[in-house]
């Protein structure tokens, strides 16, 4: 069994798709916490499935260094095979993303490597695009330049707003996030004690 802290900054639709298949006793992973840069309205989906949570605020801390240790402190107190960054809206340092990955994982509202950044919605709008996505990948150094575990392609409509195309993004995001999440799992499954 697969375990997973998952770190989000918002609503977190994606961290409500991973609990609901985790509530599947077939699913091979499980939530053993989440963590939020901020009193997320998201707690609350964790909080309903009796999952523990914890609040590390950037804003509580000297420097960003001094708040990524305390995030990761508290991440490694629950021994996660994985963290799964679904929606955290934070730049890790690279101490954070070296003591976890490749076992750090990102969704990003984009098919990478195009529209990289926090605007990749907005951004593939004003490029005037026709067709964007979904990538989750490995989290490197970089921003949003790890190596691509899985992608998803989503046609533009004419005239589309931001937000229209984001929700639908987001409806294809937590699809493919809940299946890489589970191919993770089958793949630590077959890995030798």
């Amino acid at each position: 069994m697969l375990s997973v802290v998952v770190l989000i900054s918002g609503s977190g639709s994606n961290l409500r798709a991973l609990l609901d298949a985790a509530a599947n006793p077939l699913y091979p992973a499980r939530i053993l916490a989440v963590g939020s840069d901020n009193p997320a309205a998201g707690i609350e989906h964790a909080e309903l499935h009796g999952v523990p949570t914890f609040v590390v605020e950037p804003g509580r801390f000297a420097t960003r260094e001094a708040w990524a240790d305390a995030l990761l402190a508290n991440i490694k107190h629950f021994e996660p095979d994985l963290v799964v960054l679904a929606g955290f809206m934070k730049i890790l340092p690279p101490n954070f993303v070296q003591a976890l990955s490749p076992n750090l994982i990102n969704t990003h509202p984009s098919l990478l490597p195009e529209f990289k950044g926090a605007h990749a919605v907005r951004d593939a709008l004003a490029a005037g695009a026709t067709r964007t996505g979904v990538t989750i990948h490995v989290v490197d150094e970089g921003v949003d330049t790890g190596p691509h575990l899985a992608q998803a392609e989503v046609q533009i409509h004419p005239g589309e707003t931001e937000a229209a195309l984001h929700e639908r993004i987001k409806v294809v995001e937590r699809e493919l996030l809940v299946d890489v999440v589970k191919q993770f799992a089958e793949a630590k499954a077959q890995q030798p004690a």
